[in-house]
């Protein structure tokens, strides 16, 4: 969030996911794959003179002032050969000391301890049971993403694992996850109980007149559940929205990006993308039946 400049700004309860960021090997590069392919702008986070670099990319929100949405930093071996290129969702926690104790004693495995990330906040970074790596992120001055579903920005996190019923169990312990059985093709849905009066009472003071054909309950999920496809590393998965799918999917490639599948559901047009060092990312345009 860029300090002083939000009047309302989004918070998050714990067990919200909050906040994504990529690492990137060539993080200059990166930001104008993604700059022109999100129509992000940046800020960089880290204080003049400071090592290493955390570029804020910011999209257009519907009142035209530019808001974070995601970030962008180096790979922890930037400039190897074979770095690698990630996204990460991070979920709000209040304590990321005793959230990183908890999930280790639930068969979590801490890949990073707590540290603080300077006056933003305080993470740790957890490899699920199902082997999906996450950050948990304790806020102080950075909240999280300050805006979601707009054009260009975060849509949704999903957890790609190879059994979902396996690994869930681990989320509801560490973060009382409400989960919703969607099949077993499907996955489930994640929510987090209140979610839904906390965006009403904070930044979407609509979202019950939106929702109101919506299921009982729909109003607190945050996340989702899927089976991962064969081959595929265990991740929490991102999307962004996009006003057009197949025009988004073709800058992606222009810009050296790769189309790795397409999918036509009921609610949405889906292109799964892989960025040029590798990191996959959803664009999804939301359409509704009928459309």
């Amino acid at each position: 969030m860029a300090e002083g400049t939000n009047e309302n700004p989004h918070t998050y309860p714990q067990g919200v996911p909050c906040w994504i960021d990529t690492e990137q090997p060539d993080p200059e590069a990166a930001a104008r794959f993604y700059g022109e392919l999100l129509d992000w702008t940046f800020v960089e986070a880290m204080p003049p003179g400071a090592p290493g670099s955390y570029l804020i990319a910011q999209a257009v929100g519907g009142d035209g002032e530019r808001k974070d949405a995601a970030a962008i930093a180096p790979a922890a071996d930037a400039g190897a050969d074979d770095a690698d290129a990630t996204w990460t969702t991070y979920i709000a926690v209040d304590d990321a000391d005793a959230m990183a104790a908890r999930a280790a004693e639930l068969g979590g495995e801490i890949v990073e301890q707590p540290v603080d990330a300077g006056p933003g906040g305080r993470y740790a970074t957890v490899r699920d049971p199902g082997g999906a790596v996450f950050r948990l992120w304790q806020a102080r001055r950075r909240l999280g993403s300050q805006i979601n579903n707009a054009a260009g920005s975060w849509n949704f996190s999903y957890l790609h694992v190879a059994d979902p019923a396996a690994v869930l169990p681990f989320y509801r312990e560490l973060f009382g996850w409400q989960v919703s059985d969607m099949g077993p093709d499907a996955g489930a849905m994640i929510g987090v109980r209140g979610y839904g009066d906390h965006l009403q009472a904070t930044v979407d003071p609509d979202i019950r007149v939106r929702q109101a054909d919506a299921p009982p309950g729909f109003a607190d999920v945050v996340a989702q559940a899927e089976p991962s496809a064969p081959g595929e590393t265990p991740q929490w998965h991102v999307a962004f929205s996009v006003a057009d799918r197949d025009a988004s999917a073709a800058v992606a490639e222009r810009l050296g990006g790769t189309v790795v599948s397409r999918e036509d559901g009921v609610w949405t047009l889906a292109a799964r993308i892989r960025d040029p060092w590798g990191a996959e990312f959803t664009l999804s345009q939301f359409t509704g039946p009928g459309d």
